[in-house]
């Protein structure tokens, strides 16, 4: 029966890849001319206009390596995208993707190690090398940031003057109380119309991303110490999946059922209202006031900066500890040729460029991942008319990675499931927790 089923699967993926080779657009080759694509999930819109002015300046300045940008949807749209292209052999030269991906790209063989393109990279150290943990699996480097950014809680100063309060808050505690009193019915209809805060619905990574940092703050760990979640009686839980000895996911930790309450009284308060299934990081609500408080990161500043919407950034507030969720896309080279793969890696290098990040991080809000950008003039007065940047880069210090080893997916996938039960009021978060960590039991100590 599975052999059936990964068999089907495996028509479908090529049944894919074919559609898709078939959508890509002819391109006319000048004999010299290396042509190259770029497979992306920019978001929101502004930022991936970004994007395309830095690539047209780097086709100028590059006359014989021109690179394609190409939009392919966000995250959880392009698992299947990326998967099927693998499978029929018609993969991007290149890939923007969340550093997760690592585990499962080096486990399907489709991405080149870069040891010992980066041992000679002339600018390597002005990377930030706190990155470097994105950026490593098993001792190999795989690819290269992009950007950087963590988690934190915008807000509408208007609104919270309107309601009376004078700061934002620090701790759980106050998130809650604060989130009740942003809560208001401002027409007069016995309904509310204000909502204190946004929280996301869906079970995809983005759900994840965002909640992970109330567990973190929480005093909670995604993945058991030691080699093993402890089972019933003491004994070891072992896998079968690949991985770092330390990283074994356990789900029914303190932190994650203290942050998943938390959440789930935000709901049953009524000063927190879901967002559509799968869109948490739209900004509909909180542009339109209809939304006092929202979780995102500074990739949002290229696209309020110029909405004419008042705004400011708050930190997670603390439950335990502070903390934030590190976020950002990495750059991957998918194996080709020699040819290709060496002139995607003469994009690589652009990519970490001074100039680049700087002009990167001013028009999207993402944090430089280069160290002289961060100290450049262009980006020093770029902060000072942008205070939230200060709050995302104090912030970063407290930021914890996802692990980036091939069972993560699985992992993320049944903690959103919690997640969502959780926020639709179909379970506990004890036992929505016990349940995806039973599915998780399955898969990595099958019996």
């Amino acid at each position: 029966m599975l052999k059936t089923f990964s068999h089907l699967l495996t028509l479908l993926l090529l049944a894919i890849s074919l559609l898709l080779s078939g959508c890509q657009p002819s391109q006319s080759h000048a004999e010299g001319v290396i042509h190259l694509t770029l497979w992306q999930g920019v978001n929101p819109p502004p930022n991936r206009d970004v994007l395309q002015k830095l690539v047209e300046r780097f086709n100028r300045e590059h006359p014989t390596i021109q690179v394609e940008s190409l939009y392919v949807g966000q995250g959880d749209q392009q698992m299947p995208k990326i998967l099927a292209a693998i499978v029929g052999n018609a993969v991007p030269d290149m890939l923007w993707y969340a550093p997760m991906l690592t585990g499962q790209l080096v486990e399907l063989e489709a991405i080149r190690p870069l040891d010992d393109w980066w041992q000679t990279l002339p600018i390597r150290e002005q990377v930030d090398p706190v990155l470097l943990e994105s950026m490593q699996l098993e001792g190999h480097i795989w690819s290269i940031p992009f950007g950087t950014n963590n988690v934190g809680i915008f807000y509408r100063p208007s609104l919270f003057k309107a309601a009376g309060i004078t700061k934002p808050p620090t701790t759980w505690d106050e998130l809650r109380q604060i989130a009740r009193q942003l809560t208001r019915d401002t027409n007069g209809d016995g309904r509310p119309d204000q909502y204190g805060m946004l929280l996301p619905l869906g079970k995809g990574e983005w759900s994840v991303f965002t909640w992970l940092p109330f567990m973190w703050s929480g005093g909670g760990e995604l993945v058991a110490e030691g080699g093993g979640r402890r089972a019933e009686g003491g004994s070891q839980v072992s896998s079968s999946i690949p991985h770092p000895p330390s990283l074994i996911p356990h789900l029914t930790n303190s932190g994650a059922i203290a942050a998943l309450e938390l959440w789930r009284n935000l709901i049953q308060d009524g000063s927190a209202i879901l967002s559509g299934p799968e869109r948490g990081y739209e900004l509909d609500g909180f542009l339109a006031g209809k939304v006092a408080m929202q979780l995102t990161g500074p990739w949002t500043l290229g696209q309020l900066q110029g909405m004419g919407v008042d705004f400011a950034v708050m930190p997670i507030p603390v439950g335990v500890k502070q903390a934030t969720a590190a976020g950002g896309e990495n750059l991957f080279v998918l194996k080709t040729t020699p040819e290709r793969e060496k002139a995607a890696l003469v994009f690589a290098e652009y990519v970490l460029s001074e100039s680049f990040q700087t002009q990167w991080a001013i028009g999207t809000g993402y944090l430089p991942v280069n160290l002289k950008s961060r100290q450049s003039a262009e980006y020093q007065e770029f902060k000072a008319k942008q205070p939230a940047v200060d709050v995302f880069l104090e912030q970063a210090k407290y930021g914890r990675a996802r692990p980036i080893f091939p069972g993560y997916n699985r992992i993320s996938e049944n903690l959103g499931r919690a997640i969502e039960a959780t926020l639709m009021n179909q379970s506990s978060p004890l036992d929505a927790l016990e349940t995806s960590q039973k599915r998780l039991d399955l898969i990595f100590n099958p019996q």
